[in-house]
């Protein structure tokens, strides 16, 4: 009797990753950016999914695509798909395609107003916006990632070195946290990380990162303290703030 052929299942699922928007087509300069921002060329992620956003690239001289890949990898980004490609030049969406990346145009599309007298007044808004907290009561070991999707998110424990905390809100850990940190990761500003003893290998509010490449200020190395980000005269940065009891 022949033996069972094995089943084949096709299921969809949801793969988190992170989104970089790419502003420029020039391979020196976003080499220098990424430099600046995540130090010097080693370890700054561990193979993380890297989602391409093209909707603010400048035209220009065709886009380079396997330098491209190339160069993320060397912070061992792993870039597996393209959003807000849809008004590239052909060139370019034909060279995205042929890397093998997974295309989203992901383009908003304007609804059609309805006539006038159907527009009704906008309700009052809300004196406080709801904030859902995901709470992990527990230590998180190397290797675990916990995502907690709009909302905030509260680890009672320790955040082991390779470990991952993300959120569309605010993180807060009541222990080490010695893994990487990633605070407003759908983009919001105002999102903080809060530590009992920051010592993290990433940190990053809102898409502006800081790894180990670059030691932490001592006044805050090892101890309570809290990342934000503030807007300068040369763009956004990551501040780190020792807590006071």
């Amino acid at each position: 009797m022949p033996a069972a052929r094995p089943r084949i299942d096709l299921k969809a699922t949801h793969v988190s990753a992170l989104q970089l928007a790419l502003r420029t087509r020039d391979g020196a300069e976003l080499a220098e950016q990424l430099r600046q921002a995540w130090g010097d060329v080693g370890a700054a992620f561990d193979g993380e999914a890297l989602c391409l956003d093209l909707s603010e690239l400048p035209p220009g001289p065709p886009l380079e695509v396997p330098a491209l890949l190339a160069l993320l990898r060397q912070w061992r980004l792993c870039p597996v798909a393209v959003i807000g490609a849809a008004h590239l030049p052909e060139p370019d969406r034909d060279a995205l395609r042929a890397a093998g990346l997974a295309w989203s145009d992901e383009a908003p599309t304007a609804a059609a107003e309805p006539p006038a007298a159907a527009v009704a007044p906008a309700p009052p808004a809300p004196a406080a916006a709801s904030v859902s907290t995901l709470v992990i009561d527990r230590p998180l070991r190397s290797g675990q990632q916990v995502y907690a999707r709009d909302a905030d998110l509260v680890v009672l424990g320790l955040v082991s070195h390779g470990a991952e905390v993300i959120a569309d809100g605010h993180i807060h850990v009541y222990g080490a946290l010695r893994g990487r940190a990633i605070a407003g990761a759908k983009g919001r500003t105002d999102a903080r990380i809060w530590a009992h003893s920051l010592e993290a290998e990433l940190l990053a509010v809102a898409g502006t990162f800081r790894t180990s490449e670059k030691p932490l200020p001592a006044e805050v190395l090892a101890k309570p303290a809290q990342v934000r980000l503030v807007a300068t005269a040369d763009g956004e940065r990551l501040v780190f703030e020792p807590l006071k009891f």
